[in-house]
């Protein structure tokens, strides 16, 4: 049995790195859990409770020097210290009264499990770290079926300490490093991952500020979310009005997948945000006719999921009906969006050309409704694991777009799993965006010399020569399949009307 002393956190990320190692081997030598994916749902949830943990003491403590009563948010029979790491007088791990083997399987499934589940309907609200205990453990079950291997698994996170905010932010860099190879490990992994310099070029480019609320309602991993609060935390230190508005009142996102949901909410406490505004619901499911201005945001970050083919029922809530996921997430950001406010989307680059009506009839509305003031494209191989070319949009919304700036990225290589995008590589980008600065890799387009049709807004690099590329036969088949399914709705009207 491995011993949580031996891999105890030194302080160094090399002793946090080892730690996080050690326990993937754990959980590749258990049954049933074997992909990148699971490693990461069976590490979340006991990172979660080991959170918990360190911040019951952490306010204990507070109360004590203020001679105030504290009162535990989980009760003594199931904390972390009687039942995942039993302490000894002297402070050393108490084997004889820890829970192991098929003991601790049963304990965890049958008694755990329904305590940390029921604080949902406990808790006073959902903006509450005792709700959020609720969903998480609402949301994903325990995998382990050797409760010796749970066992080797609790003492190496037990090693691992959230006492300060150093160890915070040291632990956020390994569960990033974490969610990257989930992205990387194929199957559905790739929908929890957007490459961090993508994201956090996006956030220079948005500029948001103390203050603003910023949303993301396919939020993932919360890796925008995340990336936004490192972006803004130097200016609020120094301030502890602007740190409690940064943490608590600025940052909001919606996930469908329980998975990533569980994910998301532990990324952003290991970032700093105790009590995160993250809402576990199908985004797609509100009518964007009913949202308020009280909902809506100042900033819009997002790389929604594309394909799908949503159901009537789900089509219903948007004037522009599609079966594309990523039109319909695109009409809610432009709806969550207050006048004025900024956002930067990333969407399959077929967007700017298809020629479908529910494509072109959402162009039409952009382009008069917003000013989409840039266009990012970029290469493919940017998302790993996923095929498609990507393009991002940059708009603010209340006023009608006049021109709109290209940049065609090109970082002079392949990229890939082994090759992936950096900061340097968007550097460029940035810089040359504050001035939408013209080059060989940066154009503009007039928006009175679009084709009112079509508003086509396809990438055509006038900088270099016009070379005839082939669609690929996905892409062809794409278009095929808009057609069809505009023909089979126009049938259906003419059907209705006989």
């Amino acid at each position: 049995m491995a011993r949580a002393a031996k891999a105890k956190s030194n302080g160094r990320s090399g002793g946090f790195d080892q730690t996080f190692n050690a326990i993937d081997k754990v959980l590749r030598n258990e049954a049933g859990q074997t992909t990148e994916l699971d490693y990461t749902e069976q590490t979340s949830w006991m990172l979660f409770l080991k959170y918990l943990d360190d911040l019951e003491r952490q306010r204990q403590v507070e109360a004590e020097l203020k001679d105030e009563a504290y009162s535990p948010i989980i009760d003594d029979a199931h904390r972390w210290g009687v039942w995942a790491a039993p302490k000894t007088a002297s402070g050393a791990f108490d084997h004889d009264r820890a829970l192991t083997g098929p003991d601790l399987i049963a304990y965890v499934n049958t008694a755990l499990w329904p305590y940390l589940r029921g604080f949902r309907t406990r808790a006073a609200g959902p903006d509450t770290i005792d709700y959020k205990i609720g969903e998480v453990f609402a949301e994903i079950q325990p995998k382990f079926q050797s409760g010796y291997s749970l066992r080797d698994a609790l003492e190496l996170i037990d090693g691992l300490s959230f006492g300060s905010q150093a160890e915070k932010h040291e632990l956020s860099s390994l569960y990033e490093d974490k969610i990257k190879r989930m992205g990387n490990a194929g199957r559905n992994g790739g929908e929890y991952y957007t490459p961090r310099p993508l994201i956090r070029a996006m956030i220079q480019v948005v500029k948001p500020q103390i203050g603003d609320r910023i949303y993301d309602g396919a939020c993932g991993s919360a890796g925008f979310l995340c990336e936004a609060y490192e972006h803004m935390l130097p200016a609020a230190k120094g301030s502890t009005t602007d740190l409690e508005t940064l943490r608590k009142r600025t940052f909001y996102g919606k996930e469908k997948k329980s998975l990533a949901y569980v994910i998301a909410i532990m990324n952003m406490i290991l970032h700093g945000i105790d009590t995160p505004n993250i809402l576990h619901t199908n985004t797609l499911s509100e009518n964007v006719l009913d949202i308020q201005e009280k909902n809506r945001f100042d900033v819009v970050l997002a790389n929604p999921p594309f394909g799908g083919g949503e159901r009537p029922e789900v089509q219903q809530n948007f004037p522009i009906r599609s079966g594309e996921t990523a039109y319909l997430f695109l009409q809610h950001f432009m709806r969550s969006l207050r006048a004025g406010g900024s956002a930067a989307i990333v969407i399959k680059n077929t967007f700017l050309s298809n020629i479908d009506q529910a494509a072109t009839a959402l162009r039409k509305e952009l382009l008069e409704t917003c000013d989409l003031h840039t266009v990012l494209d970029m290469p493919g191989g940017t998302f790993q694991g996923a095929g498609v070319k990507t393009v991002v949009l940059f708009f603010e919304k209340g006023r009608p777009t006049q021109r709109t700036w290209f940049y065609q990225l090109d970082p002079g290589r392949n990229l890939g799993k082994t090759n992936a995008l950096s900061d340097a590589d968007m550097a460029e980008f940035v810089a040359m965006q504050t001035k939408f600065a013209k080059g060989p890799k940066s154009w503009i387009v007039q928006a009175a010399e679009l084709d009112r049709q079509t508003w086509d807004l396809t990438v055509k690099n006038p900088n270099r020569p016009e070379v005839s590329e082939l669609r690929s036969p996905a892409a062809i088949l794409e278009v095929i399949a808009a057609l069809d399914a505009e023909s089979a709705r126009a049938l259906a009207r003419v059907r209705a009307l006989l």
